[in-house]
């Protein structure tokens, strides 16, 4: 049975559809993010459910996930067919523990911004007190506290 038009999209309605360059729509197809099929002329046609994986790369890296995740995790969907919301669940489940891992160090980053970090730079009048005689470098190289350590960890 043949594709009706309408089960098809060109470039340009993905990327409409989908808020992005059409330059974008083909990048995510070189690097084998989403699959086209081709015309006689060589245009790319896209499936409906490109948008959704789009929406996902989108969501993705909106939240600061690199495009190498993502591919692991579309590479985990059907590519016969468009994927149920079961498929999504199974994938998604992996990337929970991540999620909530830059949950966690985007937490500490804020809270502890605006203090010292534990890099050890002895630049701010409060390493005095935060990080005296910069301590936090036998934790190791970095800013030690924002990476989890405490200045209990050196004891």
């Amino acid at each position: 049975m043949a594709a009706h038009k309408d089960d098809v999209l060109t470039v340009g309605e993905v990327a409409s559809r989908c808020g992005v360059a059409p330059s974008a729509v083909r990048f995510y197809d070189e690097e084998g993010l989403i699959a086209s099929t081709r015309t006689s002329g060589g245009q790319r046609r896209f499936g409906r459910d490109t948008i959704r994986r789009i929406s996902f790369i989108l969501a993705a890296q909106r939240v600061g996930r690199p495009l190498a995740d993502v591919r692991e995790v579309l590479e985990g969907l059907p590519s016969n067919r468009t994927p149920t919301q079961r498929d999504w669940a199974r994938v998604s489940t992996g990337w929970r523990a991540r999620l909530d891992d830059q949950i966690a160090e985007l937490t500490l980053l804020r809270d502890k911004l605006d203090g010292c970090i534990g890099c050890g730079c002895l630049s701010l009048d409060k390493c005095a007190i935060y990080n005296p005689e910069d301590v936090a470098v036998g934790l190791g190289s970095g800013p030690r506290y924002l990476l989890g350590d405490s200045a209990d960890d050196l004891a």
